[in-house]
């Protein structure tokens, strides 16, 4: 299936609807509020300001809706005020998505949208993002994955079409190791840290993840850090605001996720990066079962492991198999 084709059935999800979105300013809930300002009865983008997010942050989410011509609304809830959150246990994401997404259902309601999505593609159901279990939970709507959109094919149609979003969009506690307490000492360290290389460099996305004495820089352009010699005055900074030690990670972030199974002799394998709930996940599936144990669900083609590793068998083509794998993606519930 083309992208057009995918950003179609996107449309037709939308349209004459009165379509609220939680907002952030990133790909995936921009190509939604652009769409839905083209089809949809009326569109209302909701942003939650939890004091956490990166520098620009909110001025690029009223630009967006601004040039787009639909309603905006800004939540503030001010996450130092939470102690649990504070904590930063392995649930953070989660606990993170299940406040904001509290407050932006509240008030989709209260004004009378009654489609309220967010901008999950198919793409995160790979990656290590427990928050979508929220999704699911306050029973958003999501159109890019119904549609089976992956990061890279909403890169390339924003791209080609310039629809302007912003790369930096993720919660700056992200980058305090969880188990760690995250304070507002902390973050404004961390932020100061990647406004400064960002106004050093032409990188679009840096994080600097913040492990006590140690600053891990990550950007999506390495030659952007070596060149003049820029390293030097990074490194420099970077201890200047208390850091022991500043290292460089050598791989480069892409955010342009795709999905690639391995396939080989008609049938297929993908290991995911976490495992599977099993009893909740054939709750979603429970009529096509075939078998079902405490580690395993059987379908017709496909076997899901507790593991995470998903497989199937009988598919002509690699797209017919890639279909299938994307197809019970939605339908999985990962363990936390």
């Amino acid at each position: 299936m083309s992208i057009e084709e995918k950003i179609n059935i996107v449309r037709d999800i939308l349209k004459d609807k009165k379509v609220a979105i939680g907002f952030s300013g990133g790909a995936d809930s921009t190509l939604i509020a652009y769409l839905a300002s083209e089809v949809a009865e009326d569109t209302l983008a909701i942003t939650i300001d939890n004091h956490l997010f990166p520098t620009g942050f909110i001025e690029n989410t009223q630009n967006a809706t601004e040039s787009f011509g639909i309603k905006h609304e800004i939540i503030d809830i001010n996450f130092y005020d939470d102690e649990y959150f504070l904590s930063n246990d392995s649930k953070r994401c989660f606990t993170c998505r299940n406040m904001m997404y509290s407050e932006i259902k509240k008030l989709a309601i209260e004004k009378g949208f009654d489609f309220i999505c967010d901008g999950n593609n198919i793409s995160d159901l790979i990656i290590d993002r427990p928050g979508i279990l929220v999704t699911y939970e306050k029973e958003f709507e999501t159109p890019l994955i119904e549609a089976k959109l992956t990061s890279k094919e909403i890169h390339e149609y924003l791209n080609e079409n310039n629809i302007p979003y912003s790369r930096s969009t993720t919660c700056l506690s992200t980058r305090i190791p969880t188990n760690t307490k995250t304070t507002p000492e902390k973050i404004e360290r961390i932020s100061h840290c990647e406004d400064y290389i960002l106004s050093m460099t032409e990188c679009e996305i840096v994080k600097v993840r913040d492990n006590e004495e140690l600053a891990i820089v990550e950007v999506d352009n390495l030659n952007e850090i070596f060149e003049d010699d820029k390293y030097i005055q990074i490194n420099d900074e970077l201890k200047g605001q208390g850091f022991g030690k500043v290292l460089l990670n050598l791989s480069e972030i892409d955010d342009d996720e795709d999905i690639i199974i391995d396939y080989e002799n008609m049938s297929f394998s993908y290991k995911l990066p976490f495992t599977i709930n099993i009893e909740e996940t054939g709750k979603q599936i429970k009529d096509k079962i075939i078998n079902e144990s405490e580690n395993k669900i059987e379908l017709e083609n496909i076997t899901i492991n507790q593991n995470g590793l998903i497989s199937g068998n009988n598919y002509e083509t690699y797209e017919d198999a890639l279909d299938a794998f994307m197809e019970i993606l939605s339908k999985l519930r990962r363990n936390i």
